[in-house]
This record gives structure tokens, C-alpha cells and sequence, in this order.
């Protein structure tokens, strides 16, 4: 059986994201971007794993990484998501709540 990301060490978390990184990279190069994508997803979990929680507070709002423009204004913490609302290049709030990984988190937006 499997563990879950929250069951790993550090080290472990460190190696299962070198491992998933050759995994899409050779996704990548064979064409298979479906695959590819489901990679990327797991290395945000894994990575979201080697963060602290407490690092992010509600009502802060933050950059979104590797989609520029878009903020992400943090309702509440929950494990390693972060529960809250899009905003776009104008400013404008989605109405829909979604939970993302920490680890897309970027930049503090002051």
C-alpha cells in the first residue's frame, strides 16, 4: 500500500518530487500531455507537503504561480489548501470558492 504525502519526511517528499520531475519531463518530450499534467499536479502536492500552513492567512491575498494576473484572495486554511477566491487582471472577484494547493501560492500582494 501506498503512503499519502502527509505520511512522508522531508527527504522522502524531496525525492518523490526529483522522481515525478523525470516522470513529466519524459511526458513532456513523448508528447503525452495529458500525463504530463497529471505529473505536474503531483509535484504541487508534494511541494504544497514541504510548506507550513501557517505561512498563509485568510484574507491575504497572493499572486498565483505560473498563471500571471491572476490573485488568489485566501478565505480560510484548510491542510494544505488554501480555500478562497480568483481575482482577475481588472480586479474582479470570482464568485466561485475553490481550494488550491499552497504550493501554487506565490508572491504576498500587499
Amino acid at each position: 500500500m501506498e503512503k499519502r504525502y502527509s505520511e512522508y519526511t522531508v527527504e522522502e517528499l524531496r525525492d518523490e518530487v526529483a522522481t515525478l520531475k523525470e516522470k513529466a519531463q519524459k511526458a513532456e518530450q513523448m508528447g503525452n500531455v495529458s500525463e504530463y499534467a497529471i505529473y505536474e499536479r503531483k509535484i504541487q502536492m508534494a511541494l504544497a507537503y514541504m510548506l507550513n500552513p501557517a505561512d498563509f492567512k485568510p484574507r491575504e491575498t497572493y499572486e498565483l504561480a505560473g498563471d500571471p494576473g491572476q490573485s488568489f484572495v485566501i478565505t480560510y486554511i484548510n491542510g494544505v489548501f488554501a480555500w478562497g477566491h480568483r481575482i482577475n487582471l481588472l480586479g474582479q472577484k470570482y464568485d466561485q470558492e475553490e481550494a488550491i494547493p499552497i504550493s501554487v501560492l506565490g508572491k504576498k500582494i500587499e
